[in-house]
């Protein structure tokens, strides 16, 4: 028996037309009703950016725990600048997360809804190791290097050893939930199979405290960047600009929080 694999990668990829036909159709005039074009376009673009550029900043440094914290005390600006960027790149991502979510959802409901809960999840657990990263930072200053490598060390065998805690529970999600958003957002059509395999290429990103850039950490954030910066850009050209009002706010609210983290209360 003859098998026709020309007949079924025709087939397959007129499947996969189909389905991303059918999700552009749905989402036809749809912006992201909540956060709103305009906040979802901007994580869809900045979000990625910020987080390769944290990762290009730290790549000099061997990624292991010791070698990170001694490129700290010798370049304390850059490596704070890089960890900021990192961490400030996730925190942003949420309304891209949400954005992708919901247009999966409107041709594939469960996927978009698990896909999309989980990466959030995830992004939570990343946050949180992004806390302990700054703490160490700041303690090598007032303990000193060798302190704090003993510090860390103890750190990860007592992380080991807890029984639970939530952010260890989470890190599953970490990892996983990108692979479900990726087949989500292939399966539902919102995003075609190159796409979707990139976003999906995020799973590989190492999680922990003061861990750097590695190998791999070029292809996973590369691959978000593929998988989010198109879809932002499209959002961007999707809709009319924001109002003068609109941006006399933006331009109100960003005077109003540098004035507070300039002049507010500290310690």
């Amino acid at each position: 028996m003859s098998i026709d694999l020309r007949g079924h990668f025709t087939r397959w990829r007129q499947t996969g037309a189909d389905r991303r036909a059918a999700n552009a159709a749905a989402n036809l005039d749809r912006q992201p009703p909540f956060p709103g074009r305009w906040v979802s376009a901007i994580s869809l673009i900045a979000g990625p950016i910020l987080i390769m550029t944290g990762t290009l900043l730290r790549s000099q440094f061997y990624y292991f725990v010791p070698y990170q914290l001694v490129a700290y005390t010798q370049h304390p600006a850059l490596i704070t600048a890089a960890y900021a960027c990192f961490a400030g790149g996730f925190v942003l991502l949420w309304p891209a997360v949400m954005t992708l979510a919901q247009r999966i959802a409107v041709t594939a409901p469960l996927w978009g809804l698990w896909g999309g809960c989980l990466v959030i999840v995830g992004l939570f657990t990343r946050t949180f190791q992004f806390g302990t990263d700054h703490l160490a930072f700041h303690l090598t200053d007032s303990l000193g290097l060798q302190t704090m490598l003993k510090g860390i060390d103890g750190y990860y065998v007592a992380w080991r050893d807890t029984v639970w805690h939530p952010f260890r529970s989470m890190s599953g999600p970490a990892f996983f939930g990108w692979v479900v958003l990726a087949i989500g957002a292939y399966r539902s059509g919102a995003l075609g199979l190159g796409r979707s395999i990139a976003l999906g290429l995020m799973s590989a990103l190492a999680l922990g405290t003061l861990k750097g850039t590695e190998p791999q950490s070029f292809i996973a954030v590369g691959g978000l960047c593929v998988a989010f910066i198109p879809l932002g850009i499209s959002l961007l050209r999707g809709g009319p600009p924001p109002t003068r009002r609109a941006m006399i706010w933006v331009v109100a609210l960003i005077a109003v929080h540098i004035l507070m983290s300039a002049f507010g209360p500290r310690g």
